[in-house]
């Protein structure tokens, strides 16, 4: 293990690695108080070179770090990539190609969802992680062995994950489907932090259409504020303060210290204009508009007994093929498709329609049945009986 503290050996790491034909990859990072993540350590590994990078070092520049990401001729393999690759969006628009996320190659090899690297270590790589150092401040120097070396872990075990996890996919034909879900990772939608979509982030509880044009506009003042001062989102004001003040609509300081969620004395804070501003911008906004945030067609009376009958319909196929279910499709997939003929969900399109879609509107339709054999469930072709 080598660790670089030097824009030269970094330079001369990354032209090492650059020959591999993959590395693997995790980061340290810290978000307590901030809103951008602060980039602590970058651990990397090739099939025979392994080391860690120290981005808080004083004058270091990742320049070359950030092309070895984007090196097409080298696969970059992450667990969980996703937090990963939005600091490397963030710091320089790089997203990591190509990539290869163990977590949802473990998904699709049948290892159950969301499967933590530590399981991975202990069932295909026959090691063990040290968890001791795991909820450690990553940005006081100098940083002990013991770090270090929980740090390089997340990176040396997962050569052999890649190894095994790789050989599986490509011996039961599923690269096109962990392609499918990579292109998502590696989608620079997945990272934009746009002030005007933090609405969505945002559970909905308000009242009317005219809220709605309000939530939006006090959801995105709250994210242009914490992305100006750096500070996390609830320390700017909370959920329920933005709910409270989409609901009342405050007109002036004097309606907002009415406010119960809103923080104590926030009307005589600098902030509070500009807020004020944001609140009639969005009782203005045209209502026809707006977005709907409830579903536009909910969802009909009757349909329990068919979504359950679905919910076994995707536990056969997930066990036959040995996929994690929630990966295949969600509950809310199963309830659009029992409700609705043109259901527009992920578990109707690509790999997951081959597996499991087309036998759901099937079962739907009347055209395959459920039976039991002993223990044993079977599917039994009908041919078509009804219109879905």
């Amino acid at each position: 293990m080598e660790i670089i503290t030097t824009t030269a050996q970094l330079e001369a790491a990354c032209g090492h690695l650059a020959k591999a034909s993959y590395i693997t990859v995790d980061t340290e990072f810290m978000r307590d108080s901030t809103y951008w993540p602060i980039l602590c350590l970058i651990q990397v590994a090739g099939p025979r070179h392994e080391y860690i990078i120290d981005p808080l070092a004083e004058g270091i520049n990742l320049a070359q770090f950030y092309e070895l990401m984007t090196d097409r001729n080298v696969i970059k393999v992450f667990h969980a990539a996703r937090q990963d690759i939005e600091i490397f969006y963030h710091e320089a628009k790089a997203i990591p190609d190509p990539l290869f996320d163990s977590q949802v190659a473990a998904m699709v090899c049948g290892f159950g969802e969301s499967v933590g690297y530590e399981t991975l270590v202990r069932k295909l790589a026959n090691g063990k992680v040290d968890k001791s150092s795991r909820f450690t401040d990553w940005s006081r120097r100098p940083l002990t062995d013991k770090q270090l070396d929980y740090a390089m872990a997340d990176v040396t075990h997962l050569r052999k994950i890649y190894d095994v996890l790789a050989r599986q996919i490509a011996e039961n034909d599923r690269i096109a489907w962990v392609g499918e879900e990579m292109a998502i990772l590696q989608n620079p939608e997945t990272y934009a932090l746009r002030p005007e979509a933090a609405w969505k982030r945002m559970k909905m509880r308000v009242k009317g259409r005219k809220a709605v044009g309000v939530l939006m506009e006090v959801a995105a003042w709250r994210e242009r504020q914490a992305q100006e001062r750096d500070t996390p989102r609830n320390r700017i004001m909370k959920d329920d303060a933005l709910f409270e003040l989409a609901n009342q609509q405050p007109k002036d300081l004097k309606g907002l210290d009415r406010l119960r969620a809103v923080p104590r004395g926030f009307s005589n804070s600098r902030s509070a204009p500009s807020l004020l501003e944001a609140i009639e911008v969005g009782v203005n906004r045209n209502e026809a508009d707006l977005p709907n945030i409830e579903d536009p067609r909910p969802l009909p009376s009757g349909i329990g007994p068919l979504v359950e009958l679905l919910k076994v319909l995707l536990k056969m196929r997930s066990e036959e093929h040995n996929v994690a279910p929630k990966l295949i499709a969600t509950v809310s997939d199963l309830e659009q498709i029992a409700a609705f003929k043109d259901a527009d969900v992920n578990a109707l399109k690509g790999w997951r329609r081959d597996i499991f879609g087309s036998d759901a509107l099937a079962l739907k339709k009347g055209e395959l049945a459920i039976s039991a054999n002993g223990r044993q469930l079977k599917l039994t072709r009908l041919g078509s009986k009804v219109d879905a």
